[in-house]
C-alpha cells in the first residue's frame, strides 16, 4: 500500500513539536478523570478484570452500550475494533477487485486507499470551497456512479473541512444509495461534536438497511489511546463476515480498553459536553485570529466538529509555510497535500487544550516574519 501521508507526517513531528495546531481529536482525559466518572458497577468491572482474551466481537456490555446509542441497532449488529482496523475490515470484506467506490474528498486516506489497494476504482466526490464555507455538488453524484460502483463513502462532520450536511441532503444520499443498491459507509468519528444539537444528523446505520456507521472513542470522546471503535449495521449478514476477517487482524480487543470504554460510554454526556465546550472556545479564538490575518488566510468557518480547513493566501506554497512554522516556532500544522488535496489549505484542530497559546506562537512568528 502507498504510504499513509497524514499518519507519516504525524509520526515524524507529533511528539517532537512544541505545539500542535492540527490535531483532529479532543483533549485527552486522564485515567484518574475517567475512573472518577465510573459507576460502582463499572468500577467493579475494572477491579475484577482478568487480562485474558476477550470476545472477538467485543465485550457484551460494551456492545450493548454502543447499540443503545442508535435507534435500530442490536448488540449483535456491532463489532468492536480499533477505528482504523474497522475501516480495513469493512473494505476487505465488502469490496472486490474491479468494483467502484465513490468517496467524499478530501478524506482520511484509508477511506479510499484500502479500496484502491484491493483493486477498486476510486472516484472522488470533491467538496468545493465557497466564500465562507464548503459545498458538495449533489448534481455531480449521479455522474460519478456507474455499473461497477459498489460503495459510497461519506464522512460528516467532515475531516478536514468541518463541513456537514443538512438532514434533507443526508436523506437524498441515502435514497440515492438505496436506489442503486450501494453500501453506504459513513465515517461518523466526529459525530456528537456539532455546535448546535439541531445540526446533529442521524446515524446512517439507523437510516438505511445497507448503511454502515463507523464511530469510536478517539475523536469526540478524547480517548484515542484506548483504540476502541466500532462498526454498526442493520444488515445481519455483515458482522459474521467482519469477525471472520478480524481473526486475521487483532482477533480481539484489549481487555482493559474495553472496560474503560464501557465507563466512558456510561459517562458520555459530561465527556461530550466538556469537549464541545473546548471546541466552542477554540473556534471563537480561531475566528478572531483569522480575521486579524485575513491578508494571509481565508477563514472557511467549519459547520460542525473539531477541525477547519482555511485557505492559505501567502506567496509561497502552503507546505513551505507549514515547514517554516515548525522549524522556527515548533508549531506543527498539517498542509493540504497530506490529504492529496491540490488547493492551498491547512488543517486547524479545535479540540485541544492550549490552543490559544499555540496560536499565539504562530502569530508572533507571523509578526516577526511579515510585520
Amino acid at each position: 500500500m502507498r504510504p499513509f501521508l497524514l499518519e507519516r507526517y504525524f509520526a515524524e513531528y507529533e511528539f517532537k513539536a512544541a505545539g500542535l495546531l492540527s490535531a483532529s481529536d479532543c483533549e485527552s482525559l486522564g485515567m484518574d478523570e475517567l475512573l472518577r466518572m465510573a459507576t460502582p458497577a463499572s468500577l467493579e468491572l475494572w477491579r475484577d478484570l482478568r487480562l485474558g482474551y476477550t470476545e472477538t466481537a467485543g465485550h457484551p456490555l460494551l456492545r450493548a452500550e454502543v447499540a443503545g446509542m442508535y435507534d435500530g441497532i442490536a448488540a449483535d449488529g456491532v463489532m468492536i475494533a480499533a477505528p482504523e482496523e474497522a475501516i480495513f475490515i469493512a473494505m476487505q470484506t465488502l469490496l472486490a477487485p474491479g468494483e467502484g467506490v465513490v468517496v467524499v474528498a478530501p478524506a482520511y486516506q484509508s477511506l479510499y486507499e484500502v479500496a484502491r489497494h484491493i483493486g477498486c476504482g476510486v472516484t472522488r466526490w470533491e467538496l468545493e470551497p465557497e466564500r465562507d464555507g464548503w459545498r458538495l455538488d449533489f448534481g455531480r453524484l449521479a455522474r460519478l456512479v456507474d455499473e461497477r460502483t459498489r460503495m459510497l463513502v461519506i464522512n460528516f462532520p467532515h475531516n478536514p473541512t468541518g463541513h456537514t450536511l443538512t438532514r434533507p441532503e443526508l436523506d437524498a444520499i441515502v435514497e440515492f444509495a438505496r436506489a442503486r443498491d450501494l453500501y453506504l459507509f459513513s465515517d461518523e468519528m466526529y459525530r456528537l461534536l456539532e455546535y448546535e444539537p439541531g445540526a446533529r444528523l442521524p446515524a446512517v446505520c439507523d437510516l438505511y438497511e445497507k448503511g454502515i456507521s463507523l464511530a469510536g472513542l478517539s475523536k469526540a470522546y478524547g480517548l484515542p489511546g484506548l483504540r476502541v471503535g466500532w462498526l454498526a449495521t442493520r444488515d445481519r449478514t455483515l458482522p459474521g463476515r467482519w469477525l471472520a476477517f478480524k481473526d486475521y487482524t487483532t482477533i480481539c480487543s484489549s481487555a482493559p480498553s474495553e472496560i474503560l470504554g464501557i465507563i466512558a460510554l456510561r459517562s458520555r454526556e459530561p465527556i461530550l459536553q466538556r469537549n464541545r465546550e473546548i471546541v466552542a472556545g477554540n473556534l471563537a479564538v480561531a475566528a478572531r485570529f483569522f480575521a486579524r490575518r485575513a491578508d494571509l488566510f481565508a477563514w472557511l468557518a467549519p459547520a460542525a466538529g473539531p477541525v477547519a480547513f482555511p485557505g492559505w493566501l501567502g506567496d509561497e506554497p502552503v507546505e513551505r509555510f507549514c515547514r517554516e512554522a515548525l522549524e522556527r516556532t515548533g508549531v506543527m500544522i498539517v498542509p493540504a497535500g497530506v490529504f492529496e488535496y491540490p488547493g492551498e489549505h491547512l488543517r486547524i484542530g479545535l479540540g485541544r487544550g492550549g490552543f490559544s497559546a499555540t496560536l499565539d506562537r504562530l502569530e508572533e512568528h507571523l509578526r516577526d516574519r511579515l510585520g
